[in-house]
């Protein structure tokens, strides 16, 4: 069986500027090259990362080789080894698990950039890659003789070298895959099987938008969708305010600080209604991050609101197939030092469930916790059901008198990581201390509110169903 590979860019793929701004830095402290200004090369560099590479920004790098004659090989060496530990530091969140899912499947892993042999060599021998193709410059002696060996390698080139290597290697390029954020590799997408583009610029998305290859941000959790380089969250945070998105509501938030403003977090709540997702919205936005959010398949299936809700992050659940998949992915989101929202309950408790003062959850997020490390958040929501009740298809929008909604946020939990069961236990009792007072006391509901907590057309009768809801991993 022939050979596949993996086949990644660096700059503004794998890190989201250049690395040549890095090892240049390091060239200079290391007494290498020298320690010259260069006419708006911050205006350049900005230029790059926003938009990514064009003509005119590849000359300087065509020149590099003519501006490094003379540098020794070993002191150019020994700097870039230095540069490359930096580099690699400055990785996009979710690339090494792109990296692990490909070298599980068995694939070679190939840096191919533009970039000079001596800078990029250490970057592939620090990620355990298994080859770089790169620009190569001539070596006289223990010197760089101040020119190419052999072609700049960069658009159609840089794809010829791919190619050339492949053949050589006994590498089956329809097999494989890349990975680039710049149209000028196109040629290199258009050689593989499983082309990705990746943070792409303005003609590369075009370009990926026509011959349908996926789009992946690997700052962002597989599947989030950006515009104008921003995921939708990010634009809608400044408009994500209670007086603007439930105008018909009252909020009282406390405890938001304790949310982390970076790294991972595990946000766990107590699920009352179907306005629950538009307060965590809420809460969120407070906190200033972004959160992936787990939902039942029905939500997902829906046809514009489903593929929006993919958009934003969301991790299709479909309770019924025990599949471990929905929490492998927001382990790979809490990895990537995301925000992870959860209900452990996993529904809305129906009938007499819904005010027993003992909440009932299942196991994910106490797994989800052990798997990760990421702190679990509890939030205590108290109200939700006034605006939204499950017996409603719609929220009430039209009232004179808004209902308070209370949220309040509490410290992370202290988990042991031994039982799932125990875990999820304390888990929910810190959730339950985030309520209320009379959220702890027993209450006897009346025909009426039972009804409330049932799904509209319901047609049983609340009174006499007694079983639990949600049920347990036990």
């Amino acid at each position: 069986m022939p050979r596949t590979a993996a086949i990644f860019d660096l700059d503004r793929t794998l890190i989201a500027g250049s690395s040549s701004t890095i090892i240049t830095r390091h060239l200079i402290d290391a007494g290498v090259a020298p320690d010259r200004t260069i006419p708006f090369a911050g205006t350049l560099a900005e230029i790059y990362e926003r938009f990514g590479e064009n003509w005119l920004l590849m000359q300087p790098a065509k020149l590099a080789a003519r501006a490094a004659k003379g540098w020794s090989v070993a002191e150019t060496e020994a700097a870039c080894r230095v540069a490359a530990a930096e580099v690699v530091a400055e990785l996009q969140p979710f690339a090494h698990q792109v990296f692990a899912e490909h070298r599980d499947a068995g694939r070679l892993l190939v840096l191919a950039t533009t970039s000079p042999e001596p800078f990029v060599r250490p970057i592939a021998e620090a990620l355990g890659f298994d080859e770089a193709i790169c620009t190569r410059w001539v070596v006289d002696g223990d010197r760089y003789a101040g020119e190419v060996d052999g072609e700049f390698l960069w658009g159609k080139e840089k794809a010829a070298a791919v190619g050339e290597w492949a053949a050589a290697a006994g590498v089956d390029l329809r097999g494989s895959y890349a990975y680039s954020d710049s149209y000028f590799d196109a040629p290199l997408l258009d050689l593989v099987g499983h082309p990705v583009a990746v943070n792409p610029d303005a003609q590369l998305a075009a370009t990926a938008a026509v011959k349908g290859w996926p789009i992946r941000h690997l700052d962002k959790s597989d599947g989030v969708a950006k515009i104008a380089g921003r995921e939708i969250q990010d634009w809608t945070r400044p408009i994500m305010r209670p007086s603007l998105v439930a105008p018909y509501a009252r909020f009282r938030f406390d405890g938001v600080e304790h949310i982390p403003s970076e790294g991972p977090a595990l946000l766990v709540f107590n699920h009352r209604s179907y306005f629950d997702p538009t307060v965590m919205g809420l809460v969120a936005a407070q906190a200033g991050r972004s959160i992936r959010g787990l939902g039942k398949k029905e939500v997902f299936d829906v046809p514009v609101f489903g593929r929006m809700a993919r958009a934003l992050g969301g991790i299709r659940v479909e309770r019924a197939s025990g599949s471990d998949e929905p929490l492998e992915h927001a382990a790979r989101a809490l990895d990537g030092g995301e925000v992870v929202m959860m209900a452990p309950q996993g529904t809305i408790p129906r009938g007499p469930a819904f005010f027993d003062p003992e909440l009932k959850g299942r196991w994910g997020a106490a797994k989800l916790a052990a798997m990760t490390g990421a702190p679990v958040i509890p939030i205590g929501l108290w109200g939700t059901e006034h605006v939204w009740p499950r017996s409603s298809r719609l929220p009430n929008v039209v009232t004179t008198n808004r209902p308070l909604v209370e949220v309040s946020v509490g410290a992370p939990v202290a988990l042991k990581y031994k039982s799932p069961n125990a875990d999820t236990k304390r888990i929910m009792r810190a959730i339950v201390a985030q309520l209320p007072d009379e959220a702890r006391a027993p209450h006897e509901p009346t025909a009426e509110e039972l009804a409330r907590t049932y799904p509209a057309g319901y047609a049983g009768d609340p009174t006499a169903e007694t079983e639990r809801r949600p049920g347990t991993d036990t």
